[in-house]
């Protein structure tokens, strides 16, 4: 079994030593999911909130969000990120699935900056429609594919817009 990378062999935390890695091109796509009322999926598609444009105010959160992470999650390095995309698909008349893609050149993996940025333009999508809809549901959030150093390609066999 893998060891957790976070603690040293007394219990201790720490932020692992990435120093000695190479550098290789890093992708991390995450997806999620925000379930709602019809009704409050259909004025988001319709572009039909006094707030703004529903969609376009989280997808800039999202990636506002991804370039924090560092700050947001105690032992994460600060990375230079190369690029972040934030799709948006609608599987049904009630959810908005998110899937945000992270891109660097580095040491360490962009995973958790992915990660960030779908639950910051979830976060936002139910800022935006919680006077309207407080049943919003946000998840399952979790990793869809990631490329780039020792571990390799993973590539997760069964999409988050599927039933689990």
């Amino acid at each position: 079994m893998t060891e957790f990378t976070h603690f040293d062999e007394t219990g201790a935390s720490r932020m692992v030593d990435v120093g000695a890695k190479p550098v290789t091109a890093r992708l991390a796509r995450v997806e999620g999911r925000i379930t709602m009322h019809p009704e409050t999926l259909s004025k988001i598609q319709q572009r039909n909130f006094k707030k703004g444009d529903v969609l376009e105010v989280a997808r800039l959160a999202g990636i506002m969000g991804s370039k924090q992470t560092g700050n947001l999650i105690p032992l994460c390095h600060p990375l230079p990120i190369d690029g972040v995309s934030i799709d948006f698909d609608f599987p049904d008349d009630c959810s908005v699935t998110i899937s945000a893609t992270v891109k660097t050149e580095g040491k360490t993996g962009v995973e958790m900056e992915a990660f960030t940025a779908v639950s910051v333009t979830a976060l936002t999508i139910y800022d935006m429609c919680k006077a309207i809809d407080r049943e919003m549901v946000i998840g399952p959030i979790q990793l869809a594919e990631k490329s780039g150093g020792k571990s390799g390609h993973f590539l997760r066999t069964k999409p988050v817009n599927k039933s689990e």
